[in-house]
């Protein structure tokens, strides 16, 4: 292993915080659009999304900080390399490897919930439709 192979995760860590960045955000304003909305929706509705977002909201800081932690692993492997300790380095990467593994899992399990989250919305515009 050279210097070079844990850079190469450096650009792919970054976007992938990017796009958790994103998902975080369109959680955040759909939650304060939803607030300035409760009244207007199903109690049981609201509470399924209520309990959905919470959720989601978890995952996305759990696929964060363990990206987070993917990156600086990443940098400390890189470190390690660069001062010639190889070994110590590429158990360092595996780590890194492990973790950004693990938040794809949490970023895959969050997608299902999403889609669940539509799931509700649309059960919740087809019984008002159906009034």
């Amino acid at each position: 292993m050279n210097l070079t192979t844990p850079a190469l995760l450096f650009p792919a860590i970054s976007l992938l915080l990017l796009a958790y960045t994103n998902r975080f955000m369109v959680l955040a304003s759909l939650i304060r659009h939803l607030q300035g909305q409760a009244k207007e929706h199903r109690q049981d509705v609201f509470i399924r999304q209520m309990l959905n977002l919470r959720l989601r909201i978890r995952l996305i800081r759990n696929m964060q900080m363990l990206g987070v932690s993917s990156f600086i692993l990443c940098a400390i492997s890189m470190f390690l390399v660069f001062i010639a300790a190889i070994f110590i380095g590429q158990l360092i990467f595996g780590a890194s490897l492990f973790l950004l593994v693990l938040s794809l899992i949490l970023s895959l399990w969050e997608i299902a919930i999403s889609t669940k989250a539509i799931e509700i919305a649309l059960e919740d515009m087809q019984q008002k439709l159906a009034k």
